[in-house]
């Protein structure tokens, strides 16, 4: 497993796309967001999204996966925007929240059968660049919070050293931080906030 260095205010391209042939080859790979840590594969891939259930102790057909896009541009393309969303969206991203809406067809089997996708687009240069880099989106969940001992949640090496032998590689963006995002349900006549995390709706 690896550990690169990434500064969030200029990431270097190549390491950026090291991580992202990491994923393109069906690897994880621990990141940072605008929240916190999270671990992450290619959206499409799979056996790499089933690799991070069982990691993270989570069954597929029975959670709320969700995806980091580029941008709205990337968003439309494996989730259904009607134009209240699509002005939501765009008055709050990027940010830290996750906004569930109606998913389409494009994402692989591990989402099928289901109605619905988290989609994220973050306020962290690093996530931005990893998912643009990849050309797909990226699966992400975040790194469980450690109510015993936050450093093994918010830092880059111990989180490596927790994982090691588990994930492919770790981004190291800094400190990352203990508040999740806000998760605010599209799929209603109104949107619905389900989980008040590190902002507030603007709307």
């Amino acid at each position: 497993m690896k550990l690169l260095k990434v500064f969030p205010d200029n990431p270097n391209e190549r390491h950026i796309e090291l991580a992202a042939d990491v994923m393109r080859r069906g690897g994880i790979v621990i990141y940072p967001t605008d929240t916190l840590y999270a671990l992450g594969c290619d959206a499409l891939n799979n056996v790499a999204i089933e690799r991070i259930c069982k990691l993270k102790g989570i069954r597929s057909d029975r959670t709320n996966l969700s995806i980091i896009c580029e941008n709205l541009s990337e968003v439309a393309k494996y989730a259904r925007l009607e134009n209240a969303n699509f002005r939501l969206l765009k008055d709050n991203l990027p940010g830290p929240f996750t906004f569930i809406l109606p998913a389409l067809s494009k994402l692989p089997k591990a989402f099928k059968g289901r109605k619905t996708v988290g989609v994220r687009v973050p306020d962290n240069p690093i996530a931005i660049a990893l998912a643009a880099a990849l050309g797909n989106p990226i699966m992400t969940t975040s790194v469980p919070v450690d109510d015993d001992d936050f450093d093994y949640t918010i830092e880059p090496e111990l989180i490596a050293e927790r994982y090691v032998g588990d994930v492919d590689l770790v981004i190291d963006g800094g400190s990352g931080g203990t508040v999740p995002s806000t998760v605010v349900d599209c799929t209603g006549d109104e949107p619905v906030i389900i989980r008040q995390g590190a902002a507030h709706l603007d709307d």
